[in-house]
C-alpha cells in the first residue's frame, strides 16, 4: 500500500504500524526494544535511597528520578515518590505517582495542594487480586467517614458528593489548608474497571473516561498538572498519559504527526518504566487510533468499530486465560524495569542458557513498605524476618519486584508463624523456595511451549501466503523500525 493509498483510505501511520505489528505478533519485541533503549538512561534516584525516605516507597524497584521528582515545600520531609512529566509540544504536563501508603497519604494531599492540581486520576482499586494496592486516602462520605485530617502536613480533606458511571466514579472533595484556612474543590476521577497489569476490554470506555477528564478542565494549562496514579504509578498511569498526549499531537498537527514509540521514550525520561506490559503498549496504539478517528478535524470516513473489533478479537484469543481477575497470572506480577524478563527472553531470543531463560540476575530492589493498618498482628516485625524475606526476593529467579506489604506468593512479608531462627521456620522457607522454583520452571516450560506453537503457526501462515497470493492479500512491508 502506497502512502497516497493510505491517505485516501484514511488510515494513519499509527494504524498501519499497529496492524503490521499485530500481524507479526511483534508487540513483545517492540516493547523490549523500548526497554533496551531506556536502559541506557543515566538518571539518578538518590533521594529515594536515603534512609529516611526508604519506607516512603511502595515498591522496591520503582523510584522517582531526582531531576524530575516533585519536591514538597513543607511538612516533615520534602520527598514523595512522584515525578513531573512534561511534553511541551503537546502543552501537557502530568504528575505520576504511586498509590499512597498510609504514611504518605498526607504527603500526597500536600502535593495536590502545593501543585495547584484540579484533579486526581486514580486508575486502580484499593484491593486487587486480594492484595492491598493503595491506601484509602480519601473520605468515603458516610456519617463516620466524611472528613480526613492530616495534621503532619496541615491538610484537611472533606467529602462533598460523587457521581457513579459504569466504569468510573467522579467525586468532588474539598481540600483545606489548615495554615492559611484557604479551601478549594478537587475532582477525583476513579477508574474502577482497569485490571492491574492488564488493559480495559476495549478503547471505548477508556476514551469516554478521557473525554470526561478533558471536559472538566483538569488537563488545561491554567491549572496545575493532574495527579495520576495507579499502584506503582507507571503502568496504567503511563498508558493514560501516552494516549492523551498522542491524541493532542494528532489533533494539533494532523493524523500522521505522531511516533508513539518516540513519545513514550520521551516520557520515560521523566519517570522510569512507563507502560508495564506489551499488552498495555498495544492497547495504547488501539486507543490512539480509535480516539483519532473520533476527532472532528480528521473527517475520516471509516467505520469506527474496525480497529476496536480487531483489537478485541486478538485480545480474546491471546489473553483469554488472564482476563479473569480471580485467576492467578502465569507469572507473579513484576514492577518497573524488572518486568517479565523471563517471558521477554523467550520471546525475543534463542539463547538457551539458564540465566537468560529466567531473565538474568535481578535488579537491585528498593526497600519494602512498612507495616500498615492491614497487618494482621499488632506485634512489630522481627528484624530477622525482614532479612529472610529480602533474601527470598533477591534470590528469586523470576526477577519480580514484590510489593512492600506482600510477597508475590501472597504471604505477608513482615509476618512469620515462628521465630526465623527455629528449624521449623527454616524448613518452611526451604519448602516455599522449592515450591516457587517448581512454579517458575513450569511457567518457563509453558512459555516455551506457547512460543513454539506461535512459531509453527507463523511458518504455516507464511507458507500459505506465499502460495495463495492474490490482489486482495495484505501488503507485506519490511520489518517495522523497532
Amino acid at each position: 500500500m502506497t502512502s497516497q493509498e493510505t491517505r485516501d483510505q484514511g488510515i494513519s501511520n499509527v494504524e498501519t504500524e499497529y496492524l503490521e505489528i499485530n500481524s507479526k505478533e511483534a508487540w513483545p519485541i517492540l516493547y523490549q526494544h523500548i526497554r533496551n533503549e531506556c536502559s541506557n538512561f543515566t538518571f539518578t534516584c538518590n533521594e529515594s535511597k536515603k534512609p529516611q525516605n526508604k519506607n516512603l516507597n511502595r515498591y522496591r524497584d520503582v523510584a522517582p528520578y531526582d531531576h524530575s521528582r516533585i519536591v514538597l515545600k513543607r511538612g516533615p520531609c520534602d520527598y514523595i515518590n512522584a515525578n513531573l512529566i512534561r511534553v511541551d509540544r503537546a502543552h501537557r504536563q502530568y504528575i505520576l505517582t504511586q498509590g499512597p501508603l498510609e504514611n504518605t497519604a498526607g504527603h500526597f494531599w500536600l502535593m495536590v495542594w502545593e501543585q495547584n492540581s484540579k484533579a486526581v486520576l486514580m486508575l486502580n482499586k484499593i484491593i486487587e487480586k486480594n492484595q492491598v494496592k493503595c491506601y484509602q486516602y480519601w473520605p468515603l462520605g458516610d456519617l463516620l467517614d466524611d472528613t480526613m485530617t492530616f495534621l503532619d502536613v496541615g491538610i484537611k480533606v472533606e467529602y462533598v458528593r460523587k457521581t457513579d458511571s459504569s466504569d468510573y466514579t467522579t467525586r468532588i472533595l474539598k481540600l483545606t489548608d489548615l495554615e492559611s484556612k484557604e479551601s478549594r474543590e478537587i475532582l477525583h476521577f476513579h477508574y474502577t474497571t482497569w485490571p492491574d497489569f492488564g488493559v480495559p476490554q476495549s478503547p471505548t470506555a477508556f476514551l469516554r473516561f478521557l473525554a470526561d477528564v478533558r471536559q472538566s478542565g483538569a488537563l488545561d494549562q491554567n491549572v496545575g498538572p493532574p495527579v495520576v496514579h495507579c499502584s506503582a504509578g507507571i503502568g496504567r498511569s503511563g498508558t493514560f498519559c501516552l494516549v492523551d498526549t498522542c491524541l493532542v499531537l494528532i489533533e494539533e498537527n494532523g493524523l500522521n504527526s505522531v511516533n508513539v514509540r518516540d513519545v513514550l521514550i520521551e516520557m520515560r525520561r521523566s519517570r522510569m518504566g512507563l507502560i508495564q506490559t506489551p499488552d498495555q503498549l498495544r492497547f495504547s496504539y488501539a486507543a490512539i487510533i480509535e480516539g483519532a478517528k473520533q476527532l472532528p478535524s480528521n473527517n475520516v470516513n471509516i467505520d469506527n468499530e474496525i480497529v476496536t473489533n480487531h483489537y478485541d478479537i486478538v485480545n480474546n484469543i491471546s489473553h483469554s486465560s488472564i482476563e479473569e481477575e480471580d485467576e492467578p497470572p502465569p507469572l507473579p506480577p513484576p514492577r518497573g524495569e524488572s518486568l517479565t524478563r523471563s517471558m521477554m527472553a523467550d520471546l525475543t531470543s534463542n539463547v538457551t542458557t539458564k540465566n537468560d531463560e529466567l531473565g538474568g540476575p535481578p535488579d537491585k530492589p528498593l526497600p519494602r513498605e512498612p507495616p500498615t493498618h492491614v497487618e494482621t498482628s499488632n506485634n512489630p516485625p522481627r528484624a530477622n524476618s525482614t532479612v529472610i524475606t529480602n533474601n527470598l526476593h533477591e534470590n528469586n529467579s523470576d526477577d519480580v519486584a514484590v510489593p512492600n506489604e506482600t510477597r508475590s506468593d501472597g504471604e505477608n512479608s513482615l509476618q512469620t508463624n515462628s521465630p526465623p531462627s527455629s528449624p521449623n521456620a527454616k524448613n518452611e522457607v526451604r519448602q516455599r523456595t522449592k515450591e516457587k522454583n517448581e512454579r517458575l520452571t513450569a511457567c518457563v516450560r509453558e512459555i516455551k511451549r506457547r512460543q513454539k506453537e506461535t512459531e509453527e503457526w507463523q511458518k504455516l501462515k507464511r507458507s500459505k501466503s506465499e502460495t495463495t497470493e492474490t490482489s486482495e492479500t495484505v501488503h507485506e512491508e519490511a520489518e517495522p523500525a523497532i
